[in-house]
C-alpha cells in the first residue's frame, strides 16, 4: 500500500528531517530577509524529479510534483521565517544569528515538508494529479508571504491547500482541528493625538494630549463592551502609549499603537468603523487633531468543512503510531497568514501537538522548543491526507 511505503520512507529519512530542522534553527532569518533559507531549500531540490520555481513572493519557492496522471492539484504549505527574539534555550544547535530565533516552529515545518516532498517524489508513480509544495516566507510580518506568493500566482492551477502548525503547548501525540472560523483576523493601528503643549501651572492655556489619549484608550474598550454582540469575540489592545515627557510640562502630542482581533469579517469591518468614530468624536469633543492610520492585514482563517473532515478521517484511518488523539480544539486566538489561502480556495489547517519533555514555553518565547518527533507525526499526517485526497479522485 502507498501509505505503508510512505511511512517507511519517512522513518528512514527521520535523521535527515532532524538535520534540516537543526540547520534551519541555527540559521534563522527575519521576514523578507530569508535569502539563505531560500537558497538552502533550493539546494535541497537541485537535480530532483520536480519542477522548482524560486523568487515567488520574494523568497518563496514552489515545487511541483507531477504524477503524469489526470487528477486534482493539492498544495502543501510550510512557512520558514523567524522572529526578532534572542534565543535562551541553551540548545547545542541554538541560533547563530544574534537577536533572531526560530521561536514559532517554522524550522520544523520546513524540515518535515522537505522530507515529505522527497518521499512523494519517490512514490510519484503511485500518485494521481499533482502535489505543489509551497515553501513560504514572511508569515510573521504583514502583509504576509502568503499574500505575496498568491500575487505571483503560486495558486494557479491549485484546487486545495493543506497546512499544519506544530504547537509547543499541545500534548505530543495529539492532532487537533476545527471546522469553519479557526483563527482570528488581525488589524493594527497608529493614532497620533495632537493637542497643545504648555506648563503644568497653566493647564487652561494648553490642550493636554495625555488626557485626551487616556480618554481614547478607555473609549476604544467600549467598542468591545458596548458595540459588539456579546456572542461575537473581539479584542482591542493598546500596546504602546508614547507620552513620555517632563513632569511639569503638558504634552502637545501623544502616539498610540494598537492591535485588533476578531473572528468574522463582519466584526472586522464594524470594529474599524467604530475606531474611526471614536477618534473623530474625541477630536471634536477636545478641539484637537487626531490622525488614525488603520491597517487590516490577516483575515479570518476559515477551514473548509468537506476538506477538513476528509483530513480528519484520513488521519484517524491511518492509525499513525504515536498519535493518540485526533480532536476538535475549537477556534484559536492567534492570527495566521495561511488565512489568505482560505479566502481563495477550500483549505484545511490543522495542529500537531509538540509539547517537549519538562517545561514547555509558548510560541515567540526565547525558550521556545518542541518535541522533534512531532515533525515525523506532522509528515505522516500530511502524507496520509495527501494520499486519501488523491484516492478520492478515483
Amino acid at each position: 500500500m502507498p501509505q505503508d511505503k510512505l511511512f517507511a520512507l519517512l522513518e528512514q529519512k527521520k535523521g535527515e528531517m532532524f538535520a534540516h530542522r537543526r540547520w534551519l534553527h541555527q540559521h534563522p532569518e527575519l521576514s523578507y530577509q530569508e535569502t539563505q533559507t531560500s537558497q538552502y531549500i533550493l539546494s535541497h531540490y537541485q537535480g530532483k524529479d520536480a519542477r522548482v520555481e524560486s523568487g515567488i513572493g520574494g523568497n518563496g519557492v514552489k515545487v511541483t510534483i507531477d504524477s503524469g496522471k489526470p487528477g486534482k492539484t493539492l498544495a502543501l504549505r510550510a512557512d520558514f521565517d523567524a522572529l526578532p527574539v534572542a534565543e535562551e534555550t541553551g540548545l547545542p544547535f541554538a541560533s547563530q544569528n544574534e537577536g533572531v530565533m526560530h521561536a514559532c516552529g517554522h524550522d520544523a515545518h520546513t524540515a518535515y515538508l522537505l522530507t515529505l516532498a522527497d518521499c512523494l517524489m519517490e512514490l510519484k508513480d503511485e500518485l494521481k494529479g499533482k502535489v505543489v509544495i509551497i515553501h513560504q516566507p514572511a508569515e510573521e510580518m504583514p502583509p504576509g508571504g502568503a499574500s505575496l506568493m498568491m500575487r505571483d500566482g503560486v495558486l494557479n492551477g491549485v484546487d486545495n491547500v493543506l497546512g499544519c502548525h506544530v504547537m509547543s503547548q499541545m500534548d505530543y501525540g495529539s492532532i487537533c482541528y476545527h471546522v469553519g472560523a479557526t483563527q482570528q483576523a488581525r488589524a493594527r493601528f497608529t493614532i497620533r493625538v495632537q493637542g497643545k503643549g504648555g506648563h503644568g501651572s497653566s493647564p487652561h492655556e494648553a490642550n493636554d494630549a495625555i488626557v485626551i489619549a487616556s480618554h481614547l484608550v478607555v473609549s476604544l474598550q467600549t467598542i468591545i463592551s458596548r458595540r459588539l454582540n456579546p456572542f461575537e469575540p473581539g479584542v482591542i489592545t493598546i500596546g504602546s502609549f508614547d507620552g513620555k515627557g517632563q513632569f511639569n510640562i503638558i504634552k502637545d502630542a501623544v502616539e498610540l499603537e494598537g492591535d485588533v482581533r476578531c473572528m468574522s469579517e463582519y466584526t472586522k469591518k464594524l470594529m474599524e468603523e467604530e475606531v474611526r468614530k471614536v477618534c473623530q468624536g474625541l477630536a471634536t469633543a477636545y478641539s484637537c487633531q487626531i490622525d488614525l492610520d488603520y491597517k487590516n492585514d490577516y483575515p479570518v482563517l476559515m477551514n473548509d468543512e468537506k476538506l477538513t473532515l476528509l483530513a480528519v478521517d484520513a488521519i484517524r484511518g491511518a492509525q499513525i503510531p504515536g498519535v493518540h488523539h485526533v480532536l476538535d480544539c475549537g477556534p484559536l486566538p492567534p492570527s495566521e497568514d495561511f488565512a489568505y489561502y482560505t479566502q481563495a480556495l477550500p483549505c484545511c489547517f490543522f495542529y500537531v501537538g509538540a509539547r517537549p519533555a519538562g517545561q514547555s514555553f509558548p510560541h515567540h518565547h526565547p525558550q521556545f522548543d518542541i518535541n522533534e518527533d512531532s515533525m515525523l507525526l506532522a509528515a505522516k499526517a500530511m502524507g496520509a491526507v495527501t494520499l486519501r485526497y488523491m484516492d478520492e479522485q478515483k
